[in-house]
Parts: C-alpha cells; sequence; structure tokens
C-alpha cells in the first residue's frame, strides 16, 4: 500500500518508524512530502518529494490531488490543511484515493479555536479548567478580577497556538527585568501586558485563565471514527530530567473514552490533560501524532500499527500496555545530505 504524508510537524518520522517496525518489508511504501529540501522526517520516508510553497488554499488541494495521480497514492494521511482535505473527501475518492481524517470539517475547524472549544464542550464529556475569552483591555481587566475571586494564579494563552506558545502565567510581583535577570520563564508582569494593549482597541481572542498547577498527560490514541481502539497516558515528571511514567488514571480514561467518541475521532491524534486544586482538566485535543508518541509506543502498542489495521478493515488483537514504565528520549545526532 503506498501512504502518502504531506507537510507536517518532524516528529512524524515516529509513526514512519513504526509502522516500518510492524509490517512485512515492502507491504507498505511511506511517501513524504514538505517545503523544506532538508526536512527530517524525508530521512525515515521510503519516498520524499518536495511541496510548492505559497498556494492559496484551493491551489494546494488541486495539487494534493494532482500528487496522488502522478504517485499512485492509495492512501493519504494528511497533515497540513486537514481540515480543508476532510471537507473534500469526494475528491480524492473519485481518484481512487482514501483520506483519513482524524475528524470531520467542522470538528477539525472546533478543535483548532481553543475559545470555541472549550465553550461548545459538554461538562458531561470532559472538564476544562475556569476561563473567561477577551479580545480588549477592559474585558481583561474584569477577567483577571472575576476568576482572581476563585483562583491564587491567573494565565493567558491564545486561543488559537500550537506548543504551548503565547501561554503566560500572569506575575503581579515582578517586572520584566526582575525576570529577565532571574531566568524566569513562561511569566509576564500583569501591569506591563495591560501596558502593552493601550495602544490595542481590539486583539485577537486571548484566554484568561486559571493555573493549572499539577502534573501534566499526553495520551497518544489510535480510533476509528468515534470508536476508541487503544490509548497509552504519558504522566510527565514535574522534576527536570524525570522522564514521563506510562499511567493508567481512570479518570482520563474516561474523558478520552467520550471525547473520542463525541467527536468521532479516527486514526492517530492525542489528547492533553493537566491536574489543578479542583481536579485534573482537559487542555486540548491535537488532531495529529504528539511529539511524544514514540514513548507511547514503548509501553506496548504501536499505535500506528492499530490504526493502519483498523484502516485495512483488518481483524487484529489489541496488545496489552505495559504501565509503570519511565520512559524518556534521548536526542541522536543525523547527516541531512553532505553540502556540496
Amino acid at each position: 500500500m503506498r501512504i502518502w504524508f504531506n507537510k507536517t510537524f518532524s516528529t512524524i518520522h515516529a509513526v514512519f518508524r513504526n509502522l516500518h517496525q510492524s509490517v512485512p518489508a515492502g507491504e507498505v511504501t511511506l511517501i513524504c512530502t514538505h517545503t523544506y529540501a532538508h526536512a527530517a522526517a524525508f530521512l525515515a520516508a521510503d519516498e520524499s518529494y518536495l511541496e510548492p510553497a505559497e498556494l492559496t488554499d484551493y491551489e494546494y488541494l488541486e495539487w494534493c490531488v494532482a500528487f496522488c495521480r502522478e504517485h499512485n497514492v492509495q492512501l493519504f494521511w494528511p497533515g497540513k490543511a486537514a481540515a480543508l482535505i476532510a471537507k473534500h473527501h469526494g475528491l480524492f475518492q473519485a481518484v481512487g484515493v482514501q483520506v483519513v481524517s482524524v475528524a470531520d470539517y467542522d470538528t477539525l475547524s472546533l478543535l483548532h479555536n481553543k475559545a470555541d472549544f472549550y465553550t461548545a464542550l459538554p461538562v458531561e464529556v470532559a472538564k476544562t479548567m475556569d476561563f473567561i475569552a477577551v479580545n480588549n483591555r477592559e474585558a481583561f481587566d474584569n477577567a483577571v478580577v472575576e476568576l482572581s475571586t476563585q483562583h491564587k494564579v491567573i494565565c493567558v494563552k491564545p486561543a488559537v497556538s500550537v506548543f504551548g506558545l503565547g501561554f503566560r502565567v500572569l506575575d503581579t510581583q515582578r517586572d520584566s527585568i526582575t525576570q529577565l535577570l532571574k531566568g524566569v520563564e513562561y511569566q509576564i508582569p500583569l501591569q506591563e501586558l495591560r501596558h502593552g494593549m493601550v495602544n490595542t482597541a481590539e486583539f485577537d481572542t486571548l484566554l484568561v485563565m486559571e493555573h493549572l498547577g499539577g502534573p501534566e498527560w499526553s495520551v497518544d490514541c489510535a480510533g476509528r471514527h468515534g470508536e476508541l481502539l487503544s490509548a497509552v497516558q504519558r504522566k510527565k515528571s514535574q522534576l527536570a530530567g524525570g522522564g514521563q511514567a506510562i499511567d493508567n488514571n481512570a479518570e482520563i480514561d474516561g474523558m478520552v473514552k467520550r471525547l473520542t467518541l463525541h467527536y468521532r475521532l479516527n486514526g492517530l491524534f492525542n489528547i492533553q490533560f493537566k491536574e489543578g486544586v479542583n481536579g485534573v482538566r482537559l487542555l486540548e485535543i491535537n488532531p495529529r501524532p504528539s511529539g511524544g508518541f514514540g514513548m507511547a509506543c514503548l509501553a506496548g502498542a504501536n499505535l500506528a500499527h492499530i490504526a493502519l489495521r483498523s484502516i485495512k478493515g483488518q481483524v487484529f488483537q489489541m496488545p496489552t500496555i505495559r504501565y509503570g514504565l519511565r520512559v524518556t528520549e534521548i536526542n541522536t545526532p543525523v547527516v541531512l545530505r553532505e553540502i556540496s
């Protein structure tokens, strides 16, 4: 089977590695495309090609269909433009290509914006932290006052963000030069942030939230249109260098199953949780393999193989997960290519 993964995060190499380890040689051909000629994912792919840059959404969609035809793609596993591609499965079906989408267009669009996602999430499915979405300084000030009556520590994060970019804890005691000299990370002085809003009447949606100070879990999952096939919980150590533990938290397991069913999640995806003073809360659903995907598979569940066999309609026995393992990743130097 010829499987195409278009441009996505570099951690896709862990998916390639696990697929190659789980199937007989020659059974699958993994094709990878990227806009960067030296993308690290190319090292783990069987075939690699450059994608054109700076296409409009629909130009890119047309290019994807043409690429499938030209390279005899049978299964398309999109990263880039995943929501748009999910909306246009028919274009690919017309050329004999099956598309693996984590969810439908509306759901993928919803997951992209955490303000909309948190607001729409039924409380019986999963609980989120207390939050208020704001777009101007007055709303921000009101949100800080309101949440501060219930929570000792408040934080902020853009409603649209990846990798935790833009996340900051509000510091009411120190200014930025003190933070800089002391090497304080992921914090921002409250008054300096307010001052930065003076000349910006309206800004993109910002979430003002209670700060969850407890441990964090990252759950790597394989699903089939709402059915959770396998999930591996990685509990992250709060100590530097402490690695991650393969965990079996019953509350998190229940939320993962309900979220998978509610949003009819499919293929490979990741769900993150963090504990606060009122218990474990949902952070986000990532409609893609996570950066720690390879660590999760060390627990005995080859999630990429499980997802692929499910897509192919094959019957198989679910693996036993080895709970209690402590895992980590070690960086390995590689040569991308020789410079002529």
